[in-house]
């Protein structure tokens, strides 16, 4: 368990992390890759596979385990002859015996029965077990909610800006905080369930400003696009379907809205797997992404061979031999996935410490808080235009998180458990007697 003092450097991580994980997915969404010479830019075909960048994730989860072989070898070969002086029984490299290699969730509770009997769990001293073996295979559930949730809010980026984007997201607090009180059994009061409401309320108003006022620029949904996508969809063959923005933008808020339940219930498995089991953050990332890389792969083989090489699916999401043809052969596509998994792998690791020192729900609420970042850049680089609708949708995302988050007091007294109607909610500060 983390110390307090290094709470704010892992949500400050998770913030910085998240931001560039998002703008460089829309900038990559915004990359031409066929008929990039034509004077017409309707002609232009951009980035659109969200299976792939799906993929690209899972590969940057499976990056930590780069960091996990560093610090192993550290701790073995190096550290020793670091210290080898500092002590005569280190001399050589040598330890004592009753030292165990690695962390303290590695260390178990002395004991020879337990030691010596394979049908009793060691436990650690908090009275977790140490996720090994055949139990590792737990991962493997967060890891397929991951890949459902990710790869809707990949395609519903296509259709919104990244700041609608990030601000649909804010969702997710609503079915995190359900889920808690429904699988984990977590207390929430009557002020915390307003604050999930005006949560809703603002992703509400987002997802009206951009059905009203959007400018999305780059995205039209191609013939090929939408029938690899949606099959019933009829489009005369041979001619280009121009989406109405106000039905896109709709479209792009209602898959990322949707796709908020498949997250929350991945950060309430994960929640769950770390209060019951001990592993490393950084190898519980890693294990997600071998889990998700290999699900995803197989899952794309298999949607390749079944719809993407056909007529209709071909250029669309499922072509997956035409997608990895254009990550390999442009530039600005291949730099843009590099970068996304290094942000990605930094960013699940990040949460996910934050979900071990604090709670699923406050990870949910926390990553509510780059909206703001994501729309100042995107307003920076001219992706979008200023909207006073959306600003009232962020307002009321924020005043809902930071009401969640017990920064803020309900506006009635009557909101608050009994307990706490006398005192102020920050249990930094001192208590208030009326």
């Amino acid at each position: 368990m983390a110390s307090k003092a290094v709470i704010p450097f892992l949500v400050t991580m998770m913030l910085v992390t998240g931001v560039c994980n998002t703008i460089l997915n829309k900038y990559q969404d915004m990359q031409c890759v066929r008929n990039c010479d034509s004077p017409n830019p309707k002609d232009h075909r951009l980035f659109e596979q969200p299976v792939i960048q799906t993929i690209q994730m899972f590969i940057g989860e499976m990056g930590c385990w780069l960091v996990v072989l560093m610090s192993h070898l550290y701790k073995r070969h190096l550290a020793p002859r670091l210290f080898q002086d500092q002590s005569p029984l280190l001399a050589g490299g040598y330890r004592p015996v009753n030292v165990v290699d690695g962390d303290d969730e590695d260390q178990t509770i002395d004991g020879p029965s337990d030691n010596n009997d394979p049908s009793k769990d060691l436990r650690l001293p908090d009275g977790r077990i140490p996720l090994r073996g055949l139990r590792t295979f737990l991962l493997a559930a967060p890891a397929c909610c991951d890949i459902a949730g990710t790869t809707l809010m990949n395609v519903g980026l296509l259709f919104v800006a990244a700041s609608i984007y990030q601000m649909t997201r804010g969702a997710l607090v609503l079915f995190v905080g359900l889920f808690s009180v429904l699988f984990l059994r977590r207390k929430l009061y009557l002020y915390q369930w307003l604050a999930l409401c005006v949560v809703v309320l603002g992703v509400a108003l987002v997802g009206l400003a951009g059905a009203l006022f959007g400018d999305n620029k780059g995205h039209d949904i191609t013939q090929e696009t939408v029938a690899a996508a949606v099959r019933s969809a009829t489009i005369e063959v041979g001619t280009t379907a121009q989406t109405p923005e106000a039905v896109r933008a709709v479209v792009g808020v209602l898959l990322i809205a949707a796709a908020q339940i498949f997250t929350a219930s991945q950060f309430v498995l994960e929640e769950w797997i770390l209060e019951n089991y001990a592993m490393e953050p950084l190898q519980v990332v890693g294990w997600e992404g071998i889990f998700g890389f290999c699900v995803t792969v197989i899952g794309s083989i298999i949607l390749y061979l079944g719809v993407g090489r056909t007529e209709a699916g071909r250029y669309g999401y499922f072509d997956a031999r035409e997608g990895w043809h254009q990550v390999f052969t442009h530039k600005a596509v291949a730099v843009s996935s590099v970068l996304i998994m290094i942000s990605i792998g930094g960013f699940n690791f990040f949460g996910l410490s934050v979900t071990r020192t604090v709670s699923a729900t406050s990870r949910s609420t926390i990553d509510t808080c780059r909206t703001l970042f994501i729309w100042l850049v995107s307003l920076g680089l001219g992706w979008e235009t200023f909207k006073w609708l959306q600003v009232a949708g962020f307002a009321l995302l924020v005043y809902g998180t930071f009401l969640f988050n017990d920064i803020v007091r309900p506006p009635l007294k009557a909101c608050l458990p009994r307990e706490g109607r006398g005192r102020v909610l920050l249990p930094e500060e001192p208590i208030e007697h009326n």
